[in-house]
């Protein structure tokens, strides 16, 4: 659990996203058992070259808070934020994505709320180069990090847009309970303990080099199969009980959904275009009441589960609700 003293972003770098693109790392302070021996925890703030100058002028900011196997590569989201006056900034979270130190580890983490840490940095650099009110957008396991950060810190955000969130477990009811009790013991003596393996047929069909629209280094989010530990696994057991209990978040929230949701294990390429294949629409629906008073939900028909990198129609129309419902919270 973050506790301790907010930690700096570093110079900016250039970025792989390309000449307009910048990225900073932070060594983190924050530790958790997950934490590799001799290789101290950092984080990367993803941004447009003139995104600070931008928010100098504007005061207002959008921060981007990625899924599992996930990381921030979004540059048309960040066109038209930035065409509707907010800069869109991306974190790559410890051990994600460009902040993976040690491969092995990839998004080990046993305990959700040690990442608050990272996220509170990131709000103090847009703090700190002028932003007096920051948009917190999440996507899938992101979206369950901002759910939960937006609960436990009011007043941080000004609005939070969850984009398919991670609120419970998609699969049949053994799985969210038997299977979680006996994972969750598994995990006290071996967190590291593979308990499944996501296929690679999502981040596939997005990729260029698979036949998609978007280009992203398969470092930072891999093309491969890749392994989900017992420890990670519990540790968003835990947020997902969370959110059951019910949230209380103060800021206004808008939840965005597809319409339906595909097969998890055997997607066809119909589902895998124009569907959720990863998790489930009826929960975000079914848990969308509990994340504050103030929760609109929008649905995206024909949305993939990262609803910014659908095929055009979809993706268009997300990206106009999403910016058009910020504008509205932020009296702009």
């Amino acid at each position: 659990m973050y506790t301790g003293l907010i930690p700096t972003f570093g110079p900016r770098v250039p970025d792989y996203l390309g000449p307009d693109w910048v990225a900073r790392t932070a060594f983190l302070n924050e530790v958790d058992a997950g934490t590799p021996p001799g290789r101290p925890d950092v984080a990367v703030l993803v941004s447009e070259v003139d995104a600070d100058a931008r928010v100098r002028r504007s005061g207002v900011a959008a921060l981007w808070l990625p899924g599992f196997l996930d990381s921030f590569f979004h540059v048309e989201q960040a066109q038209a934020w930035g065409k509707a006056g907010i800069a869109l900034y991306g974190l790559d979270f410890r051990r994600s994505g460009r902040a993976l130190r040690v491969p092995s580890r990839r998004d080990d983490v046993r305990d959700l709320l040690i990442r608050e840490e990272e996220i509170h940095a990131a709000l103090a650099h847009l703090r700190a180069q002028g932003a007096e009110q920051i948009v917190l957008i999440g996507h899938s396991t992101g979206g369950l990090q901002a759910a939960l950060f937006a609960d436990r810190h009011p007043g941080e955000v000004d609005a939070v847009i969850l984009n398919s969130p991670w609120l419970d477990h998609n699969g049949p009811r053994w799985q969210r309970t038997v299977a979680t009790s006996a994972v969750e013991k598994i995990a006290r003596v071996s967190p590291l303990s593979p308990i499944a393996r996501l296929k690679p047929a999502y981040a596939r069909s997005l990729h260029v080099d698979y036949g998609g629209e978007f280009s992203f280094n398969p470092l930072h989010k891999p093309l491969t199969s890749a392994t989900v530990f017992a420890g990670f696994f519990t540790a968003a057991r835990r947020g997902h009980a969370m959110v059951a209990q019910g949230l209380n978040i103060k800021e206004p929230v808008l939840l965005a959904h597809s319409d339906q949701s595909g097969s998890v294990m055997h997607p066809t390429a119909a589902e895998l275009a124009h569907t959720d294949v990863v998790l489930d629409v009826a929960d975000m629906k079914r848990l969308a009441p509990t994340l504050g008073r103030n929760v609109e939900t929008v649905e995206i028909i024909g949305g993939r589960h990262d609803l910014s990198l659908s095929e055009k129609p979809a993706r268009n129309r997300y990206t106009r609700e999403t910016i058009r419902w910020a504008l509205r919270q932020l009296g702009r």
